[in-house]
């Protein structure tokens, strides 16, 4: 029997994710910006992306080459998906700063909490 835990979907998602990435033979950037086509294709929520930004930003993705893929494949999925994405990854990026932002604050405050109790 499976092991049970707290996230199950997440934890199957994760699963795919990395099983998906053992089978593959691209590169990593390339396995991104292929995922972040993929999601404007299929009109994702800005969470999709969200899921995304940390891989891109660690494999060194510009957001040049983020709009470069969204240019080459306008014609394909169409204005309308283009323009959609646009706004997701926007969100993306957005939620993704103020979480950075929070765990930043967090850390400061209770390393000013550690030092008021030395």
């Amino acid at each position: 029997m499976a092991k049970t835990s707290d996230t199950p979907v997440l934890d199957t998602l994760a699963a795919m994710t990395l099983d998906s990435i053992e089978r593959c033979g691209m590169d990593d950037s390339t396995l991104i910006l292929t995922r972040i086509a993929a999601l404007v294709a299929m009109d994702a929520p800005p969470v999709s992306y969200l899921a995304h930004i940390g891989a891109a930003a660690k494999v060194d993705l510009s957001a040049e080459q983020i709009q470069d893929v969204l240019v080459a494949i306008a014609p394909v999925v169409g204005t309308a998906r283009v323009m959609s994405a646009s706004g997701h990854i926007a969100q993306a990026l957005g939620f993704a700063i103020a979480l950075e932002e929070a765990e930043a604050e967090a850390m400061a405050e209770a390393d000013a909490k550690s030092r008021r109790k030395s």
